[in-house]
């Protein structure tokens, strides 16, 4: 009598051949391409291919495309009976001469790999962030450094513009409130936010914000204080306006003598310095104020900026001794 053949023979089968053990070991430790492994295995890449397919057929291997290179590694998600074959099989191969020769060669491919890219930069590294605003654009650093936001937070964009910054933070956090006091400014921004389904946009001013109390986990005032007529006064109601310890960041102009922007922009103040915006923030009811100057860019024309930070503080007794008028 016959016994069944069982699904564990037939697998048995396609590990019979060892340039197939060597191909699975390879794609066990790494990635590789085709190319990759017939040099690593000293193999004609004709023999190669013929080998993969068969491991692919029989899901051994899984691969992906990316351009015009396929890469290949080990099915991370063997069966069963696959994967005690397999821990068979590559501890039988263990540290056999071939085995140490193939792994060598492998960490020689990526070590190649690596070269190429060190070379890249050794004589990119004078145009890396030309060509990479080229590729990516002038505000990918920013796009990035936004993954950090709590995705549960509320935030809102005060003095909103255009919407630029809202739709920049829309895709990190549970929903951005984008207010402005010019209509011709929120009727730009609600073209621009179209497809952000979590942005509410207002019409409303930084002194009178068309928000509840505590209804923000934070705030950004972005190029904006210096229209404001009492910064003072707007702080307080962006101090409401947040929750307890909830974040206030204030991105501004340092102070400068740029007369010419009051008449040909509508600004207010010429800037802030570390010390006034310092106590209004105090007296507003924050703390843990920083103040930090930031690097002057060299293609921009305007003055220098800075970045400040504050907490909404839990307990807040207003002290007037903390005042600076201007």
């Amino acid at each position: 009598m016959t016994s069944p053949r069982l699904a564990i023979h037939d697998h048995m089968v396609e590990l019979a051949d060892a340039t197939r053990c060597r191909l699975l070991s390879a794609l066990e430790r790494q990635e590789l391409t085709v190319g990759e492994l017939a040099t690593a295995l000293q193999l004609p890449q004709s023999t190669v291919s013929r080998h993969l397919k068969i491991l692919a057929d029989e899901d051994w291997i899984a691969s992906r495309a990316e351009g015009a290179s396929r890469w290949y590694r080990r099915n991370p998600q063997l069966d069963v009976d696959m994967r005690a074959l397999w821990e068979i099989v590559r501890s039988a191969l263990g540290s056999t001469p071939a085995s140490l020769q193939d792994a060598a060669r492998i960490d020689a491919v990526i070590a190649a790999r690596r070269a190429g890219t060190q070379a890249f930069f050794a004589t990119a590294s004078a145009e890396w962030d030309a060509l990479r605003t080229d590729l990516f654009g002038a505000r990918a650093d920013l796009s990035v450094a936004l993954a950090l936001l709590d995705e549960t937070l509320v935030v809102g964009d005060l003095g909103c513009g255009t919407g630029a910054l809202a739709a920049a933070l829309a895709p990190h956090v549970a929903h951005v409130h984008a207010i402005d006091a010019s209509p011709a400014m929120l009727s730009a921004a609600s073209s621009r936010l179209a497809a952000c389904s979590n942005v509410t946009l207002s019409e409303g001013t930084l002194e009178a914000l068309p928000l509840g109390d505590a209804s923000l986990d934070a705030a950004v005032l972005m190029l904006v204080l210096h229209h404001v007529a009492d910064p003072l006064r707007a702080l307080r109601d962006v101090r409401r306006v947040l929750r307890p310890n909830g974040r206030l960041l204030i991105s501004d102009m340092r102070p400068h003598a740029q007369e010419r922007y009051r008449e040909q922009m509508g600004h207010v103040w010429l800037g802030f310095a570390p010390l006034e915006l310092t106590a209004w923030l105090h007296d507003a009811g924050f703390t843990n104020v920083r103040y930090v100057p930031l690097p002057v860019d060299p293609d921009a024309t305007g003055p220098a900026l800075f970045s400040a930070t504050a907490r909404c503080a839990v307990d807040f007794r207003s002290d007037s001794s903390l005042r600076i008028h201007s």
